[in-house]
């Protein structure tokens, strides 16, 4: 199977279990593998035979940034269920949901939920 990438989205929202990060909000990285069959799309050179990334980047901005939640398992699933839903032609896809800096009391990177989900799955 072919596959889109959108890499590091990046988008402002209030999700997680601390009270500050419901309150002030916080910064969220979200990456997609889309799994999509290319081909037709190769062929033709039309927007219309495959995924629009366009589209799909403001359906995870409306998601994270108008929706709440405590998880970042939570996110992942929401985000991976709509897409599935919305878009046909997606056989599976996988979604990473970083927060960069949690309030969390010591020194790293980020946290980071990974899961890849199929059009089964729904």
């Amino acid at each position: 199977m072919d596959k889109i990438y959108l890499t590091n989205c990046e988008f402002y929202g209030f999700h997680g279990v601390l009270p500050e990060e419901t309150t002030l909000g916080q910064r969220f990285n979200i990456s997609l593998v889309l799994e999509v069959d290319t081909k037709a799309a190769g062929i033709s050179d039309d927007v219309k035979d495959t995924v629009s990334y366009a589209e799909v980047f403001e359906t995870m901005r409306v998601i994270v940034e108008t929706e709440r939640y405590l998880l970042l398992e939570a996110l992942s699933e929401r985000l991976a269920t709509v897409i599935l839903q919305r878009y046909a032609l997606i056989a599976a896809l996988t979604v990473t949901t970083v927060k960069p800096r949690p309030p969390i009391n010591g020194h790293f990177d980020s946290v980071a939920v990974e899961i890849r989900r199929e059009r089964g799955d729904l």
